[in-house]
């Protein structure tokens, strides 16, 4: 497979391998077409590989055969009021009414296998048509070994979601790495899990068990590769060649030189939006032009070639969401030579024993919110103090039942990181205040308020637990407030900047996906799908899930219209 090259013309050339991509590919194959996926990385994958997998899909089967009740009037509301005068009823409406079909075929017909998870709150729970339950979905593990030669070829989980340097946990085995000294039941889980992946290694180079998002993805190429759809590699889209009657043909840079392809059905773009282009994110990112530092957890090959390319020719990009980005608080690991990066996406924020501490000492935002909710109050604040970052605090007891960032639980080592510098430590109030360049009347005072309402088990400031999202996230041993406990013990803090996990803003495109200009007009035979469109949500992050929700959604509905000739 990997020794594939590019015809001289193809049916639907798809230009990035995540989620949007390879849906997109198996769908336009499914109904007729011939599809071809080019990658400009090394691996396959994109972002969509180091996501955790999950899927936001109102009315979906598996909820309804499950006996769980839900509607796309009820979606709908929802989606409303998280959007707001941004709402886009167009791409709301299609989404909403294409993705309960797309997850069938994809479940039923193709290896893609899902689960519905019957509690998942969505981000704001109490808000007009959220739900508890029942929206979320999640791929279900894969065995690697199917992919063979191509194995290799699926983009790697980051790091610091491992542990022995690349066994990647799922949600299953975090229960059980994090409880393995206290139950038998789970240090036997550990023990043979560990013991699987140095086999593993030993035999294949790599962890076979796949999940999350890499097991979505995995799943998606492995039903491609069945359908002998080409996904090359190391293959860069360089040119966008149109007339007027629309795209005629592409240029591209493969390994063996330059190559002319002629397009007959549609060219679809799927390069994973432009976290990595700078130019573009100083022209759409605020905080950038105010001087924040800002670092994604994209793939740095996703600079927005594509949406670039596309814009040469006419389209038109909107900046007007909500937000650019899906935000993330992300810390910064020292290495040798320079930083990795840590999303603190929920393992750490909600739990207690765990608060956040501006650069005044002060703590100024419900730490158990969603990562996105968590930025957008960091950004105020830091824009309020003068300020560009922000401390996530800890005790002792929390950093060793929890972790904090990339600091692991126990048993895993903190000393590491304490000398590198990502960890500060303190045995006191007085000291973690001199170490963080913070007031300390300012800091005690925070801290003292803050551990005499936990004791109550109430956050009468800012609501830390109030509501099932928040308290999904905490600690269900810690009572009365999963989310609240006093902070007590040595004290340990980790510097926080403002990241993402994906653009949001993107390509203008209609329901059927297809790329407009500057005048609303269709570009013929161009497409968009994932992160190079712009955001079904405008912007808003309602829920888990609700970026591969509208890539797997539209990537079906894109790849439908160009195989069956319906667009």
């Amino acid at each position: 497979m990997e020794n594939e090259t590019l015809p001289e013309k193809v049916d639907v050339l798809i230009v990035g391998s995540g989620v949007a991509g390879l849906a997109t590919a198996i769908s336009a194959k499914y109904f007729g077409a011939h599809p071809i996926v080019i990658e400009k990385s090394e691996y396959y994958g994109g972002s969509s590989a180091l996501s955790g997998g999950a899927i936001w899909c109102p009315a979906n089967h598996l909820m309804c055969e499950a006996g769980m009740e839900d509607s796309i009037e009820q979606a709908k509301s929802y989606l409303r009021h998280e959007c707001g005068e941004l709402f886009n009823e167009e791409l709301v409406d299609s989404f909403l009414r294409n993705a309960p079909e797309a997850i069938r075929f994809f479940h039923e017909q193709t290896h893609v296998k899902l689960k519905h998870r019957p509690f998942s709150p969505d981000y704001h729970p109490n808000v007009d048509g959220a739900l508890q339950g029942g929206r979320v979905l999640d791929p279900e593990e894969f065995d690697g070994r199917l992919l063979m030669d191509r194995l290799h070829q699926l983009r790697p989980p980051i790091k610091e979601f491992t542990v022995l340097n690349g066994l990647q946990l799922g949600r299953q085995d975090l229960v059980h790495f994090t409880r393995m000294t206290r139950n038998f039941q789970s240090l036997l889980w550990v023990v043979k899990t560990v013991m699987r992946y140095y086999y593993d290694i030993a035999r294949y180079g790599r962890y076979t068990k796949i999940k999350m998002g890499a097991a979505l993805v995995a799943r998606l190429a492995y039903t491609a590769f069945q359908q002998h759809i080409p996904i090359l590699t190391r293959h860069h889209l360089l040119r966008i060649n149109d007339s007027t009657e629309g795209i005629v043909s592409v240029q591209i840079q493969t390994p063996m030189g330059e190559k002319e392809i002629f397009v007959s059905k549609g060219v679809v773009l799927a390069g994973g939006g432009y976290p990595h282009n700078q130019a573009k994110k100083k022209e759409t990112y605020r905080h950038l032009q105010q001087g924040f530092e800002h670092y994604s957890m994209a793939p740095c090959s996703s600079t927005g070639d594509t949406i670039q390319e596309a814009e040469r020719i006419g389209a038109k990009f909107l900046s007007t969401n909500l937000n650019p980005v899906s935000w993330t608080p992300i810390s910064k690991i020292p290495q040798r030579e320079g930083y990795r990066y840590f999303p603190h996406l929920f393992m750490d924020r909600a739990k207690p024993g765990v608060i956040a501490i501006s650069s005044l000492g002060k703590r100024f935002v419900n730490e158990a919110v969603s990562y996105h909710d968590f930025v957008q109050e960091m950004l105020r604040n830091c824009q309020e103090e003068g300020s560009t970052y922000c401390w996530l605090v800890c005790d002792g007891p929390a950093l060793r039942k929890y972790g904090l960032g990339a600091v692991p639980c126990f048993p895993g080592r903190v000393s590491p990181y304490i000398e590198s510098g990502y960890l500060v430590e303190a045995n006191s109030i007085r000291e973690l205040a001199e170490k963080l360049k913070i007031n300390y009347d300012s800091l005690k005072a925070t801290i003292d308020c803050y551990n005499e309402q936990a004791k109550k088990g109430v956050d009468l400031d800012f609501g830390k637990g109030g509501d099932s999202y928040q308290l999904a996230l905490g600690d269900a041993e810690n009572k009365p407030n999963a989310c609240l406990r006093p902070l007590r013990n040595k004290l340990y803090a980790v510097q926080l900047f403002p990241g993402d996990i994906g653009t949001t803003m993107g390509l203008d495109v209609n329901a059927k996906g297809q790329v407009k200009n500057g005048l609303g007009e269709v570009i013929p035979k161009l497409y968009a799908v994932g992160n190079d469109a712009n955001s079904v949500m405008s912007g808003s992050y309602p829920g888990a899930g609700i970026t591969l929700g509208p890539a797997l959604t539209f990537g079906y509905v894109v790849g439908k219209s160009l195989g069956s000739g319906e667009i």
